[in-house]
């Protein structure tokens, strides 16, 4: 069911849609080495192949799970001989995140000397596993989930076009656990269908949701680090440390270390939850965090996971807020709505004489020349004064918070 051309594919609209970035660059036949960063079963490796063929070029692809630097010279070699004729072959590396410092140093200069066009696919991000040198020669393009009807339609071409599925009445009664357990995962989708075609054993198929949990559920318990579960067991990981549920946090942080799952993964994930989730209901859940990142990468396995084992059960138990994420989230909002307000002049800097004579900074107060290092003054631009968006939660800490700006801000509802 791979789709063979961009007529064929389906998601990634805002990249491979009518007039998107990607779709210009390929019918221009002029394309930079790029990463596709996203989830797994987004269709990363066929775009990388439909671009091959789009553009009538030869296609070498490499896993980076079984492929050494060996592998990758022999690749450049090969590349080379095509350069001569004036072709340039584009090097797939799936899974280019596994790559080694030094086999990704291998891959460096035959991208600089334009004897390649490298695409690499992975579901990390590239800032944290691709060499900065490799990055900066290669656009970074993000994959996203398919959506539901866009899955729904990869369904509806497989019992169209597959000819074992041809064969079968099939009837799509009811879609929803069907599309939930897929994750906006096509691979995993076509994988779970066939698992119930099979499992239905007769020419008559009807696919329910009841249909569905009966048949799946007791084939998903195993953890695969490679994609099949990898998002659904960080979620239930992430959401029972939310949860304040040390038990639950732990026995998915122990499905992870028994999947083999990279520790400075997971280290990551709880350094974005310390903020999201905890925030200043306790400042030491950040500090906590930030110390067993810089501790998994100089330990590594297998002691990494009591070093994880503490930081998890210290932020599950933790008190919770998300009040620093909320805050964010609203003041991104409020600037999309109003746009680039115009910096107060009291705020303002006044390094020239010009901009003195202007009245840059002239009022502003210094915060330190007063009582209690505190002075009332106006912070946001003019259209947004009392503007509210830093919110305390109910929680010992962030309670003290809300008391101190309370006494300074009253005027803003603490």
């Amino acid at each position: 069911m791979r789709p063979k051309s961009l007529a064929q594919y389906t998601g990634q609209q805002h990249l491979v849609g009518e007039g998107a970035v990607l779709r210009k660059a390929i019918e221009n036949g002029h394309i930079p080495s790029m990463i596709f960063w996203g989830p797994p079963g987004v269709g990363k490796t066929t775009l990388a192949f439909i671009i091959s063929q789009n553009l009538d070029r030869p296609f070498f692809p490499l896993s980076a799970i079984n492929s050494g630097v060996k592998d990758v010279r022999e690749m450049i070699d090969k590349a080379a001989q095509y350069k001569k004729g004036g072709i340039v072959p584009i090097l797939f590396i799936d899974e280019i995140h596994r790559f080694s410092k030094s086999q990704q140093d291998s891959l460096l200069g035959a991208v600089e000397r334009g004897l390649v066009v490298l695409i690499g696919a992975t579901t990390e991000n590239p800032s944290f596993e691709v060499i900065s040198a490799l990055l900066s020669r290669c656009q970074v393009y993000v994959l996203k989930n398919l959506t539901e009807e866009e899955l729904i339609s990869l369904l509806k071409n497989a019992i169209s076009h597959d000819e074992i599925l041809q064969k079968k009445e099939i009837e799509l009664k009811e879609t929803e656990a069907l599309i939930r357990l897929s994750g906006g995962d096509g691979r995993k989708l076509l994988n779970i269908f066939e698992l119930l075609v099979n499992a239905a054993n007769n020419k008559k198929v009807i696919i329910t949701n009841d249909f569905v949990l009966t048949h799946i559920q007791q084939n998903m318990a195993l953890y695969d680090k490679t994609g099949e579960q990898h998002y659904d067991i960080i979620s239930a990981f992430i959401k029972s440390i939310r949860g304040s549920d040390p038990n639950g946090a732990v026995y998915w942080l122990a499905r992870m270390i028994e999947g083999g799952e990279d520790p400075k993964f997971i280290a990551r994930r709880l350094l974005i939850l310390a903020s999201e989730d905890i925030g200043n209901a306790n400042p030491n859940a950040l500090l906590l965090a930030n110390n067993c990142f810089q501790a998994v990468n100089v330990i590594g396995w297998p002691e990494s996971r009591i070093i994880l084992s503490q930081a998890v059960t210290y932020m599950a138990s933790s008190a919770k807020s998300n009040a620093s994420y909320e805050a964010i989230a609203k003041a991104q909002s409020l600037v999309k709505q109003t746009g680039d307000l115009p910096v107060p002049l009291h705020l303002r800097n006044a390094p020239t004489k010009m901009m003195k004579n202007m009245d840059y900074g002239k009022d502003y107060k210094y915060a330190h020349a007063f009582k209690d290092n505190f002075i009332d003054q106006e912070f946001l631009p003019e259209q947004l004064s009392g503007t509210k968006l830093y919110d305390p939660q109910d929680n010992p800490a962030e309670s003290k918070i809300r008391e101190h700006l309370k006494k300074l801000w009253g005027k803003y509802g603490y």
